[in-house]
């Protein structure tokens, strides 16, 4: 069973996800909270994965994504949101958390959104981070610098780093380009290494910057 707490400042939006997310047969809300109970309810209930709502009145999500981060072995967390041009949001995935949820995400895709955080990958509606990167750019030269690194990835490397950030983990990026999931945990790290970040959300962050996620006409996710 994937263990989730959902910390969230709305009733409604806590029963409905709880409601939604109890209904799969293999995920269960061990717990729900508003933000100033949210580090102490994790502790206590040691879930695999947090939906963190980001603006709460008590005590914000980011103070609480920081808390959750400061634990030894810190749960997956992602952010809950109403806007997908939030810059709270920006913030959060440059902090650790590992992707967003739309509070309009389609409810039967949520199960399935929250099996791929368990496993690893991450959260990002291309088309709404995308957003999010262009209305809020960086100021960070550091990371102005890493996007030139990705000139330096090797063709198997920017493939893995497009299916990154799709969200995919490492078991379902092997299972796309046929290799095995230790092998592409190894392109993972190389990719970390040469972007010189520290997570995949910060890397697919990098690759929409960069204008590597495109369709099939040529237009921005």
């Amino acid at each position: 069973m994937i263990r989730v707490v959902v910390v969230d400042d709305e009733a409604l939006v806590r029963s409905g996800f709880e409601l939604i997310l109890n209904a799969a047969e293999d995920i269960e809300v061990v717990a729900t909270a508003v933000g100033g109970e949210a580090v102490e309810t994790v502790r206590e209930q040691r879930p695999e994965v947090v939906l963190l709502d980001i603006r709460m009145p008590d005590v914000d999500g980011l103070t609480v994504l920081r808390g959750l981060q400061a634990f030894p072995e810190p749960p997956v967390v992602a952010m809950l949101t109403t806007f997908d041009t939030d810059e709270y949001v920006l913030t959060a995935l440059r902090s650790g958390a590992a992707g967003f949820l739309l509070k309009d995400t389609d409810p039967a895709q949520l199960a399935q959104l929250v099996r791929t955080l368990a496993a690893g990958g991450i959260v990002m509606s291309p088309r709404a981070s995308h957003a999010m990167v262009r209305a809020f750019p960086t100021a960070d030269p550091a990371e102005d610098e890493a996007l030139t690194r990705i000139g330096g990835l090797t063709e198997r490397e920017r493939d893995v780093l497009l299916l990154v950030a799709e969200g995919l983990s490492n078991a379902e990026i092997g299972a796309r380009v046929h290799l095995s999931t230790g092998t592409v945990k190894d392109h993972v790290s190389a990719i970390l290494s040469k972007l010189r970040v520290t997570s995949r959300v910060q890397a697919a962050l990098l690759a929409q910057r960069a204008g590597l996620l495109t369709d099939t006409r040529g237009e921005h996710r």
